[in-house]
């Protein structure tokens, strides 16, 4: 796929994905939707990466929809979640579990973990996005905000089912009714972000982070890890949280991962994990 809205960069087992409107505030429209889930089932699948980072391009992180896209459902016929339909798109992290085969919370479906890098703004859509990014990190005094009551609409993407589960109902229904801004220090307060830091250096600190879980964790580990994280928080059932990672320990202990960490340890050194099975994009992550 030709890319004209976001940009990609792999380097030391880590992609970089960018959302790219400059003049927009790297606003999203259905464009920008097909070239980030082409993307995200690329990297997903590529065995060279191993964790995926997500920030905007320049100042900005998303503002949200596009304005215009926006303003087009007042004054047309045209039916919004039909303009949503994506029979033609990628499908990212679909055959896992069906409550992920939907728009954005494919992300949980994804093999490897995805860190939002929150440059700037991040408002409407964006949180969402964010939001089921699996760590969120941002620069100091970005802005945040819902967005849809101050423009007469609904919580949006599922952020009245997920932000209760990671920031709390309270803080949940103050974002959630007010669609006040608030700022990066608030939202870590809050435990929405993993950590905020310096504008200047956001992007290589979190970058430095996904190297970080590139080069010292095991794929299949970090892989079985997501797929518990999302799925128990689907159920009630302790007990069946822990006989099933009872099973998972004693089907991961025959895995070549394990054997390696094992031999690394005793020689004191990094152990050298195997990468996810896929098939390389070749030109693709360039």
């Amino acid at each position: 796929m030709e890319l004209h809205v976001t940009q990609l960069s792999v380097d030391n087992g880590v992609g970089l994905v960018r959302l790219s409107r400059p003049g927009r505030g790297n606003s999203w429209t259905t464009r920008m939707n097909a070239e980030y889930r082409w993307l995200m089932s690329c990297l997903d699948d590529d065995p060279r990466v191993r964790v995926i980072v997500v920030t905007g391009a320049g100042q900005q992180f998303c503002v949200g929809a596009d304005t215009k896209a926006l303003d087009h459902y007042r004054e047309s016929d045209q039916d919004y979640l039909e303009s949503f339909r994506n029979d033609v798109m990628a499908t990212p992290g679909h055959g896992v579990r069906p409550e992920y085969e939907h728009e954005l919370i494919w992300h949980w479906g994804l093999q490897k973990p995805v860190i939002a890098a929150i440059n700037g703004a991040c408002a409407g859509i964006a949180v969402a996005l964010a939001a089921y990014c699996d760590l969120r990190y941002a620069a100091a005094g970005a802005k945040l905000t819902t967005s849809t009551p101050r423009l007469g609409l609904p919580a949006e993407f599922g952020l009245s089912w997920i932000m209760p589960r990671i920031v709390g109902l309270t803080h949940s229904a103050d974002i959630l009714l007010s669609g006040r801004v608030f700022l990066a220090e608030e939202a870590r307060a809050m435990g929405f972000l993993n950590g905020v830091m310096p504008r200047e250096t956001l992007e290589e600190e979190v970058l430095r982070i996904a190297r970080g879980l590139a080069d010292s964790t095991s794929p299949v580990a970090v892989k079985t890890a997501k797929r518990q994280l999302y799925a128990d928080l689907m159920r009630h059932d302790a007990g069946a949280a822990i006989e099933d990672s009872r099973e998972l320990m004693g089907q991961l202990m025959k895995q070549p991962d394990f054997s390696e960490a094992m031999r690394a340890m005793k020689d004191k050194r990094p152990p050298a994990f195997s990468p996810l099975p896929g098939t390389a994009m070749g030109s693709t992550a360039s």
